[in-house]
């Protein structure tokens, strides 16, 4: 059964790093698609960055680019968030998704950036 565990959040400076993980079990990151999205409270679902299927390739989220890198480690099944430069804004709670015949998503990690 397709499963995303989420980790690596916790509260950071402005101008700080973090590195969230999201480990899959049930399926292979490789063959799908990954997102990492945020949820501010009050705010819709914001879409951060994407894994694609096959080669890997990124797309990041304007407001994150230059920032954040999206990866993902076909050996250990996970697909990670490398956030550098934190922003204020960057607060909220940060969930990793999938879609296998209907979308999956994470218990979601807390990022707080707050000095």
């Amino acid at each position: 059964q397709v499963q995303l565990v989420e980790s690596g959040g916790g509260l950071v400076q402005p101008g700080g790093s973090l590195r969230l993980s999201c480990v899959a079990s049930g399926f292979a990151v490789s063959d799908y698609a990954m997102t990492w999205y945020r949820q501010v409270p009050g705010k819709e679902r914001e879409l951060v960055a994407l894994i694609s299927w096959g080669d890997g390739s990124t797309t990041h989220a304007d407001s994150v680019k230059g920032r954040f890198a999206a990866s993902r480690d076909n050996a250990k099944n996970t697909v990670y968030l490398q956030m550098n430069k934190l922003k204020f804004e960057d607060t909220g709670v940060y969930y990793c998704s999938v879609h296998v015949g209907r979308d999956y998503w994470g218990q979601g990690t807390q990022v707080t950036v707050s000095s």
